[in-house]
Order: structure tokens, then sequence, then C-alpha cells
């Protein structure tokens, strides 16, 4: 008898001790009971603020070095009037970079290099439309191939603090309702995010027959341009713990 019970307890105990992790794991665990998740979003319309305009010239011919040469002396001249448009005012009003500057060679019918042909962009961006509208007529040089409206840094971090504070007042009082909803005292708050888009902001695109029309315009006339509107969002999401 004394061997049975011995035999025994060799058997059952190996058994519980691989049992013991299994249920340590388990207490382990979170508790996810009375855990809500939602999100709350406040949006407002803004007139865009930021125009950016991108300027190009193209050219071609036999030898690369000859349509790399005509590219620099273009886009130097653009640079010298533009700069020169930018010194009368802000950096904030008016900016100048250059842009992307490419130069490949030119296929006949037959798939024969016959020749070069390269591009040189020049971009001009503010907040001020009437500068860089203005500045973008003089430099008559360059066709432009590009306008772009959208939100100046300076603008989108102030209106997106006020609707962040905005948001998060929303989520709360939501989360206050749920847990009325619920039958419970009130609320503890998990893990929160913010995240902040700006969707659907209208493209103000500049067809290139407008510089066709370029002879009759005077050679300082400004770009016509015209700002659109978009919705600006703010969004907080997370859980809450409803509190019995």
């Amino acid at each position: 008898m004394p061997r049975f019970v011995t035999s025994a307890a060799r058997r059952v105990l190996p058994a519980l001790a691989l049992s013991l992790p299994l249920v340590a794991a388990h207490a382990g665990e979170p508790d996810r009971r009375n855990v809500v998740q939602f999100s709350a979003t406040a949006t407002e319309e803004l007139t865009q603020d930021q125009l950016t305009v991108t300027l190009e010239a193209v050219k071609e011919g036999s030898q690369a070095a000859d349509v790399q040469a005509e590219l620099k002396r273009l886009l130097d001249a653009a640079l010298t009037e533009a700069r020169k448009q930018a010194q009368a005012t802000t950096p904030e009003a008016l900016s100048v970079r250059t842009g992307s500057f490419n130069l490949y060679p030119r296929y006949n019918n037959t798939g024969k290099a016959n020749g070069w042909q390269g591009s040189a962009q020049l971009v001009l961006s503010g907040n001020d439309a009437g500068k860089v509208s203005q500045a973008a007529g003089k430099l008559n040089q360059l066709n432009v191939v590009n306008v772009s409206y959208g939100l100046s840094r300076s603008v989108r971090e102030q209106h997106e603090s006020q609707l962040t504070t905005e948001a998060i007042g929303r989520f709360k009082l939501r989360a206050a309702q749920i847990a009325r909803d619920f039958g419970m005292k009130g609320y503890t708050l998990g893990a929160m995010s913010v995240s902040s888009t700006e969707p659907g902001f209208e493209p103000r695109p500049v067809m290139m027959a407008m510089r066709a029309k370029a002879e009759a315009m005077s050679a300082d006339a400004p770009l016509p341009v015209a700002p659109g509107k978009g919705v600006l969002s703010v969004t907080v999401s997370g859980e809450v713990v409803l509190t019995p």
C-alpha cells in the first residue's frame, strides 16, 4: 500500500506542476470588463491661406551641355527676379526655392536617341496670395505647371489647438453620458490618441491655356488665383473604464 501511494503521487504531481503556469497567466491578464472604446471629433471650415506656385522651363537640343546651360541661364534669371520680389516682403508672405532639375535623352519613333530634353522648376510660396501671384506673373520666361493652396503652419497650429480642446471636451461629455446610460457612477480614462487631418481642400489648378493668353496681358499682371475652403478636423480616440 505505501508503494501505491508513492507511485500515485509521482504521477499526479508533474501534472499539477504543468498547470500552475497556465493558471498564473490567466490571473495576470488585465480585467477588460466595463471597457468602452469610442471617438469624438471637432471640425472647422477654413479658408486656405498658403499659396504655392510651381513654374517650369523646358528646353531641348542636340547636346546635353547646351540644354543644361540654357536651363541654368533661365533659372538664374528667374531666381534673380523672384528673390528681388521676396526681399521686398517677409519670408512668410513670399519665399522662393528651386524645384526639380531634370535632363534626359530624347528618342525618335525608331527608339534611337536624337537629342536631349530637360526641365528646371522654381517654386514660389507664401501666405500673401497677392505677393505670390504678382511674383509669378513677372516670370514670363517660365511656364506655370501647378498652383495649390493649403494651410500655413501658424494658422493650422492655432486652429488645431482650439479644435483639440473642443474634441477632448466632447469626448469627456460622451464618456459621462455613456456611464450614466449604463447605470455607472463614472469612468476613468484608458489609452488615448489625438490625430488631425485636413481632408477635402479644394485645389485651384491653373490651366496651361492661361499662359497662352500671356501676350494679351501686362507683363507685370499677377497670376489669377482664388483660394478654396476645406475642413480641418481633430479626432480624440480612446477607451474609458466604467466605474460601478
